[in-house]
């Protein structure tokens, strides 16, 4: 797959605005500029041989990466499951706005592989656990899951408490608008391999997997994410078909998170702030100290 075939937006996409806005505070108010996060729709199409084109999602992003982005989504919904399934990936229609942003992106198929159509059925504006049980939810995970999360990972309960510092160190654009959301890439030995930013939580996500996807390095082997707030289902869903074995996260699990990480075989630390962590299923990946 070439992805520099067609037109690829980079850095014409803005990702921040500045914006006049009062401050006020217990001495008063005054007149400031405060930069924000830019949010913007991303239409996801999808072509090939034998698929007129068509629509098949739209999420709420922060431009750039919009490739990685596209990538990332079709993967986890198991659409695609190797970069060589994959012609081209590009934007398309005119650019939206003064800014000039590009708000839709194509991705063409390579000839001959089949797309099964009870996955383009779903109705991707929702969430994938939105309308069924906690119960129905893990079995449809499980049940597309090919990847099984091996067991070569493990890390001490001080490489833990770093993770999070150490993706905030690498957090750009959370220092220059301090909201957006963040996952990161952790290595064999603790350190971060890679971060990627998006409005979206889900959406960062998806960025971090579309990079690995392109760099041909899914499924992972000793490999975990580190996430900038909670961790939802749909998290864990994506983590668990990329082959992730730990998930770390600033912030708390929801129920159905921990019994899919549970059920998938990922150890999930929550709460990693203050030199302190919970630990929530599968604690044997962390040394004792």
């Amino acid at each position: 797959m070439n992805t520099d075939k067609g037109f690829v937006a980079r850095e014409s996409q803005p990702r921040r605005e500045t914006m006049a806005i009062t401050r006020v505070s217990s001495t008063g108010s005054v007149s400031e500029g405060d930069t924000i996060t830019i949010e913007e729709p991303l239409e996801i199409r999808l072509a090939g041989p034998g698929l007129d084109e068509f629509p098949l999602a739209i999420t709420m992003r922060t431009p750039g990466n919009d490739n990685e982005l596209a990538l990332g989504f079709l993967y986890t919904e198991g659409i695609i499951r190797s970069q060589d399934q994959v012609v081209t990936v590009e934007h398309c229609r005119p650019p939206a706005g003064e800014e000039g942003i590009h708000n839709s992106i194509r991705v063409v198929l390579a000839v001959g592989d089949a797309v099964d159509p009870a996955l383009l059925e779903r109705h991707f504006y929702t969430t994938s656990s939105c309308g069924v049980c906690g119960k129905t939810s893990i079995e449809a995970v499980m049940n597309k899951r090919e990847v099984e999360v091996p067991q070569s990972l493990t890390l001490t309960a001080e490489q833990v408490q770093q993770l999070p510092i150490l993706l905030r160190e690498q957090q750009s654009e959370f220092s220059a608008t301090g909201g957006i959301h963040a996952s990161g890439l952790i290595g064999p030995n603790g350190s971060l391999l890679r971060v990627r930013e998006d409005v979206g939580r889900h959406n960062a996500m998806d960025k971090l997997i579309g990079s690995l996807l392109l760099d041909n390095d899914l499924p992972l082997g000793a490999n975990g994410i580190v996430l900038s707030g909670r961790i939802s289902f749909e998290l864990v869903q994506k983590a668990a078909i990329a082959g992730a074995q730990i998930i770390v996260a600033i912030g708390p699990p929801s129920s159905l998170a921990v019994a899919l990480a549970e059920q998938t075989g990922i150890t999930l630390a929550g709460f990693v702030r203050n030199n302190q962590f919970n630990l929530y299923s599968h604690a044997h990946r962390l040394m004792p100290t």
